[in-house]
C-alpha cells in the first residue's frame, strides 16, 4: 500500500513533468485544503512533499489563526510555500508566503496590489474572462476549475483539458490545472504548456 508521503512526492514529481522546461519561482504542485476532504490539514500539510504549495482554505473556521499558524511552522520545518485563501489580514498574521483569491475576490486582489503587496498571488478563475480580470487584478498565476469531473460540491461541469490548455497558452501567466486532477488524470496534462497542477484529494487515494 502506498503511503501518504509516498503518494505526495509522486505528485509532485509528475508536476514537474507537467511543468516540463518552464521555468518560474512557483512550485509546480499546489495541495489545497478542504474541510470535508482533507478534515485535519495539520496531517494533509505534513505528508506533503518538499516545494509543494500549500493554499490554507478555512472557510471561516473558529480554529483558523492557531491552524494557520502550526500550518506555517509546517511549511517552515518541511520547505512548503504556505498561501492563505482570501483572508489577507490572516495571511499577515502569519507571514505566508502568498495569497490565493477566489474567483469572486478578484477585486480585492487588485487592492490589495496597488496597496504595495508583493507576495505571490493565485486565483482560481472559471473562464477565459475571468482569466483575463485575474490578470488585470495582477495575480501572478491561476488555478483553472474545474478541468476534470471533481468530486467537490461547487465544482460544476468540468470544461476539460483542452479548454485548460488553449488558456494556458494564451493569458501568458502560470496556468495549474484544477480539479479531479489525481496521479492518473495528471499523466493527461503533460505537454499541453501547463505550469504544473494543484489538487486536492489526491493525497489520500495512495
Amino acid at each position: 500500500m502506498t503511503r501518504p508521503y509516498d503518494a505526495q512526492l509522486g505528485l509532485a514529481r509528475l508536476a514537474e513533468r507537467v511543468r516540463g522546461r518552464q521555468k518560474d519561482n512557483l512550485p509546480a504542485l499546489f495541495a489545497l485544503t478542504d474541510p470535508v476532504r482533507t478534515p485535519d490539514p495539520i496531517a494533509f500539510a505534513s505528508a506533503l512533499a518538499p516545494g509543494t504549495g500549500l493554499v490554507y482554505r478555512h472557510y471561516g473556521a473558529a480554529s483558523r489563526v492557531e491552524t494557520a499558524l502550526a500550518l506555517a511552522r509546517i511549511a517552515d520545518e518541511l520547505g512548503l510555500y504556505l498561501f492563505i485563501s482570501g483572508d489577507a489580514q490572516l495571511a499577515d498574521h502569519v507571514d505566508a508566503d502568498g495569497i490565493h483569491w477566489p474567483e469572486r475576490m478578484l477585486g480585492q486582489a487588485s487592492s490589495r496590489r496597488m496597496r504595495g503587496d508583493t507576495r505571490v498571488f493565485t486565483a482560481s478563475v472559471h473562464s477565459a474572462a475571468a482569466a483575463k480580470r485575474a490578470r488585470r487584478a495582477g495575480v501572478d498565476a491561476l488555478f483553472h476549475s474545474t478541468v476534470f469531473a471533481s468530486q467537490s460540491a461547487t465544482a460544476g461541469r468540468p470544461h476539460g483539458i483542452f479548454a485548460a490548455a488553449a488558456l494556458a497558452q494564451s493569458i501568458q501567466i502560470p496556468v495549474f490545472p484544477l480539479g479531479g486532477v489525481n496521479a492518473r488524470t495528471g499523466r493527461r496534462l503533460c505537454g499541453l504548456g501547463f505550469a504544473g497542477f494543484a489538487c486536492v484529494g489526491a493525497l489520500s487515494e495512495g
